[in-house]
């Protein structure tokens, strides 16, 4: 094989996941739009409300702004009545690292009563924690918390498994400040469409569990 044939692979298929990347962006975006609220007083009031975890430290010991401001709006969401009850979903890889646990102990500070919040210890992806909401928590309409770019993809999944979702966004942290997300992201979205087609399921299942018994 001669290198100038090489070139011409390597270069087509940068343009592929070029092409795909793209697709991926608008396709998301495309299928979300209508269905994100910024305006909280005109999102459909739901049952249950579901804000998708994330660490609330970053490397260097300071506060995540992601995780600050997901707070802030789930607290917007049950302070307003637009829900009754809330999911924490995220990662539960360590006694150390604990993300459901650490944000129900937050909201619980803030003045959440403890029996409104439910914990999703199977969270480890935007799929597991979206698709387990209906698989484990038997809710087939809910309110997602998150910051926008992460709703657009939330929503997608939820469509995607016949559910509907409402996204309410955080406050954004700037591209500046996390451009490892940004990049992050583009390519969680092209990871997003070839789960769907391959039918892939959340990581673990388990025991249903009643909201409001």
């Amino acid at each position: 094989m001669t290198l100038s044939l090489l070139l011409k692979i390597f270069f087509a298929l940068i343009l592929v996941c070029v092409l795909l990347i793209l697709f991926a962006q608008w396709r998301t975006v495309a299928v979300s739009k209508n269905f994100i609220y910024e305006d909280i007083q005109s999102i459909p009031a739901q049952k249950v409300g579901l804000v998708l975890g994330t660490s609330k430290y970053i490397a260097d010991g300071r506060r995540n702004g992601f995780y600050v401001f997901r707070l802030d709006a789930i607290i917007e969401l049950y302070k307003s009545g637009k829900i009754e009850y809330i999911i924490v979903s995220g990662d539960n890889a360590t006694p150390q690292y604990n993300e459901p646990d650490t944000m129900k102990r937050d909201l619980i500070e803030l003045w959440v009563p403890e029996e409104r919040i439910y914990a999703d210890y199977a969270g480890f992806r935007t799929l597991d924690s979206i698709v387990r909401a209906n698989d484990i928590f038997s809710q087939t309409s809910f309110i997602v918390v998150s910051q926008p770019f992460h709703l657009e993809r939330a929503i997608y999944i939820a469509q995607a498994n016949g559910l509907t979702v409402y996204g309410y966004p955080a406050r954004d942290v700037p591209v500046r400040m996390s451009p490892k997300v940004w990049i992050r992201e583009r390519l969680a979205r092209v990871k997003m469409l070839l789960d769907n087609l391959f039918g892939v399921d959340p990581k673990f299942s388990g025991e249903k569990i009643e909201i409001g018994a």
